[in-house]
Formats: structure tokens, C-alpha cells, sequence
């Protein structure tokens, strides 16, 4: 089993910035594929980030690229999503996740039913 522990978000004006950390913990080393993905209510979660955790490739959605940033500290098992230039739109909770299997690149952004372990999620509010 691996649990991830989620940190950070708040509220921020629009253009302002904002960073989330999840620690994953407990059998870590099965783990090949983690991100972040967000939801507002009513609306499906949809992907924000992935990486191939442990190695280099990372996935953005379109609407947050040049503006979010992915990255990942193996030797601390943490994954962070550093997100600039907020938009209004940004706002949702956010959740980071994780699965046993590479994520093959950006279609594992809407795979988000292939994410095995889950944190409890953070809210992020944007206020313009």
C-alpha cells in the first residue's frame, strides 16, 4: 500500500502563486506514474500534471502550461506542483495520486480512474 499526504494551497489574487506538496509514503517503490489532477464540483476530475516518478518525462494539460510546474525529490519521496499566474478558473480542489504503471504520456492526464492511491486533497481559491 502507498499513502500520499498532501500539503499547501489556500487562496490567492489572480496572477499570484501558489505550491502544493505530497509526500507518498509506505511501499514507494512500486510507484512509476504520479500527479496531480483537480475538481470543482460538478465537473469530472480532470489532470493537471503527471510525471514518471523516478525518471525525467513530465505531462501538462494545456491549460496550464508555461505557468504550473511538476517536479519530484526521490530521496525525500515528495512531489510537488508549483503553480504560477493563477487564473479564476484554477480554483478547484486539488489532488495528487499515484499508480504502479508508467504514465504513458499525456494521456495520463485524462486516465484519472488508473490512479490507485490518492491524497485527501487541497483547496485552492482564486479570487480576481
Amino acid at each position: 500500500q502507498v499513502q500520499l499526504a498532501e500539503s499547501g494551497g489556500g487562496s490567492v489574487q489572480a496572477g499570484g502563486s501558489l505550491s502544493l506538496s505530497c509526500v507518498l509514503s509506505g511501499n514507494v517503490g512500486i510507484i512509476d506514474c504520479a500527479g496531480w489532477f483537480r475538481q470543482v464540483p460538478g465537473k469530472e476530475r480532470e489532470g493537471v500534471a503527471t510525471l514518471n516518478y523516478g525518471g525525467e518525462s513530465t505531462y501538462y494539460d494545456d491549460s496550464v502550461k508555461g505557468r504550473f510546474t511538476i517536479s519530484q525529490d526521490n530521496a525525500k519521496n515528495t512531489m510537488t506542483l508549483q503553480m504560477n499566474s493563477l487564473k479564476a478558473e484554477d480554483a478547484a480542489m486539488y489532488y495528487c495520486a499515484a499508480r504502479d504503471s508508467l504514465c504513458g504520456g499525456h494521456y495520463s492526464l485524462s486516465e484519472a480512474a488508473a490512479f490507485d492511491y490518492w491524497g485527501q486533497g487541497s483547496q485552492v481559491t482564486v479570487s480576481s
